[in-house]
């Protein structure tokens, strides 16, 4: 994947560069419990376009964490159905990408005796209140046949919280 991410800080970098950043959060208290989490969200524009982001996010539980973020735009989209299911697309490619290069530096880490605890969620921008309801099983049944977590509002923070940010 050479798509750049945006850090926190503003800077660009790229995909294996996100998970060195990662690798390093986690390094840096392996004790400490992690979640990686990926979810994105987006904005109808005037012309039905879309502005998508999609956000990772390393979750130290209980002790801070740090994010990396990407735009895109992407053609037409006329209705909220198709764009819900683009984030969720855009999130599960994502976390397919980021996740392969984790997990290979993670067991090499074990090879080298050093264990980092991380799990793993999509967060989808989709919850009980308002317009996305209809969406729930939908959305989680396509984050879960790619055998991933799924979280929904008011437990999407990735989504509702971080990507929104900067939608």
């Amino acid at each position: 994947m050479n798509l750049f991410f945006n850090t926190s800080y503003g800077l660009k970098i790229e995909a294996n560069e996100v998970v060195r950043e990662i690798l390093g959060f986690i390094k840096a208290k392996p004790s400490s419990q992690y979640k990686v989490i990926i979810g994105s969200d987006s904005l109808h524009l005037q012309d039905n376009g879309a502005d998508f982001v999609t956000a990772i996010v390393v979750h130290r539980v209980g002790n801070g964490g740090r994010y990396f973020w990407r735009r895109l735009a992407l053609g037409k989209f006329y209705n909220l159905h198709d764009r819900i299911i683009q984030e969720v697309m855009l999130s599960i490619d994502t976390a397919k990408a980021i996740l392969t290069d984790l997990e290979k530096a993670t067991k090499e880490h074990e090879v080298s005796g050093m264990k980092l605890n991380w799990d793993f969620e999509i967060h989808v921008d989709v919850g009980e209140n308002g317009p996305t309801k209809n969406l729930i099983q939908e959305v989680v049944g396509m984050v879960r046949a790619h055998n991933f977590e799924a979280k929904t509002k008011p437990d999407s923070y990735a989504a509702s919280k971080v990507a929104d940010r900067y939608v």
